[in-house]
């Protein structure tokens, strides 16, 4: 954002006036109307989530190499338990993950509600005698894409925040030749002003589209994707248990669903689960 205010006011200040670009009136007239579309044309949660999600747009993706690094640990951890004492002995770490032993050594994973929420709750179906693989994918995956669907209608939100202001922008401008035409017979110099605060209008809206709204827009949407690729991880581990996989082929098959630049190698992964503590 400072590259992108800093070149645009920055260029313009070589030879422009900056007094003339403080138009509060313009700027009034585009954001109002704005905000004004955006609360009406979204749920007031999608209105708060998408204003919630500027410290998202900050921090940017939750998970670094070394969170994919311990959620693979985890897994490893209870696939082992489960395959040398059952599924049922994941019940009370299941139903008190909080308090669990087991996840306890995984802090960046029993800290994080959804995906502690996500991973127990199929794990206690494993418990209950769910046994297809098939079937519990076809669930895993409806869960996660209504749970995308969420962040999505936020991406949208500010698409379409942006999309409106380049046209609200004409508005403030259209507003600011009324302005001018109705003060005709002023002289030039205050002529030429008026002019130049109407035209104001039709830059603020564009730059405002285009350096400011967009852009956060398409940095939501890749910190959604990015950490989308946690769950994706989990799901793909909790299948290949399902699946009767040793407890490494089912975690190797979880790292293999990464993208390179947070995958940790095999080397990294073996010489985690060989370090973990044991868990009764």
């Amino acid at each position: 954002m400072v590259v992108v205010f800093g070149a645009v006011f920055g260029g313009y200040s070589v030879h422009g006036d900056m007094g003339i670009l403080w138009q509060p009136i313009e700027f009034l007239i585009i954001f109002g109307a704005g905000l004004g579309a955006f609360v009406v044309s979204n749920p007031m949660t999608v209105v708060k989530s998408s204003f919630g999600a500027l410290g998202t747009l900050i921090k940017g993706p939750s998970y670094k190499k070394e969170a994919y690094v311990e959620v693979l640990g985890m897994l490893y951890a209870t696939f082992k338990l489960a395959k040398a004492k059952g599924d049922l002995a994941l019940e009370s770490h299941v139903e008190n993950p909080g308090d669990s032993q087991l996840f306890g050594h995984f802090p960046t994973f029993q800290k994080d509600h959804h995906a502690v929420e996500f991973f127990c709750d199929y794990l206690r179906l494993l418990t209950l005698g769910a046994n297809n693989p098939h079937e519990v994918e076809a669930v895993m995956d409806a869960e996660l894409e209504v749970h995308h669907e969420e962040l999505h209608r936020i991406v949208n939100a500010w698409q379409n925040f942006a999309d409106a202001t380049p046209a609200l922008g004409i508005v403030a401008a259209v507003l600011g030749v009324i302005v001018t035409m109705s003060s005709i017979t002023e002289p030039p110099e205050i002529l030429g002003g008026l002019i130049a605060a109407a035209l104001v209008g039709t830059f603020a809206g564009i730059l405002i589209s285009y350096g400011l709204l967009a852009p956060i827009a398409a940095s939501l949407q890749g910190t959604y994707d990015a950490d989308g690729h946690y769950m994706a991880c989990i799901k793909v581990g909790i299948i290949g248990h399902m699946q009767g996989y040793a407890p490494q082929v089912s975690v190797e098959f979880a790292r293999k669903t990464l993208a390179g630049h947070i995958r940790p190698t095999f080397a990294e992964v073996e010489e985690m689960t060989q370090n973990l503590p044991a868990v009764g």
